[in-house]
């Protein structure tokens, strides 16, 4: 998991958080319980024991950090929140100055205002944080068999244009 979540950070950091989202609600659903965690997820690695104790240790650091931070319910990471930030930060910088992202953005855009205005007054975010939050919950909506309408569908696409963007420009800096 560890080596999974390094590789993401180094080539795509989109992607990265979104399994860093998934990883902190597997074991928010195992209840932070490790030997659970351990029965039923690590030990079915198709990988040596060394490795599955590795494997092990990293989601016990894992639940230990979430629940030292007071994310054990709900949120995410500080420190995966702050590439969070780095994403956004660029996002507004690109906006200014780079006349290709402002399109792809701007194709993005009414889904992102859909977003908002479906959201009751609750506080969703920036729009880095909505598009990622997007995407996890196509990810989500896949994984339970669930069926996504076909704008949830175009919404998605849009901001994995956006994501993609962004994580293209990251990565040269």
């Amino acid at each position: 998991m560890k080596d999974i979540a390094e590789k993401k950070k180094s080539t795509n950091i989109g992607e990265y958080i979104i399994y860093m989202y998934q990883m902190e609600d597997l074991i928010r659903s195992y209840q932070f319980n490790m030997e659970d965690i351990q029965k039923y997820v690590v030990s079915h690695y198709p990988v040596q024991e060394d490795k599955k104790e590795e494997i092990y240790e990293w989601f016990s650091d894992l639940g230990d950090k979430m629940q030292d931070e007071g994310v054990a319910e709900s949120g995410h990471l500080s420190d995966v929140q702050a590439y969070v930030k780095a994403l956004a930060e660029l996002h507004w910088e690109l906006l200014k100055t780079d006349k290709e992202y402002f399109q792809i953005y701007d194709q993005a855009k009414p889904h992102i205002l859909d977003f908002i205005s479906s959201s009751n007054g609750q506080d969703i975010g920036h729009e880095v944080q909505i598009c990622l939050n997007g995407i996890y919950g196509l990810l989500l909506a896949r994984l339970t068999g669930k069926t996504v309408s076909e704008e949830i569908e175009k919404a998605t696409s849009a901001f994995g244009a956006v994501l993609g963007y962004l994580n293209f420009v990251y990565m040269e800096k």
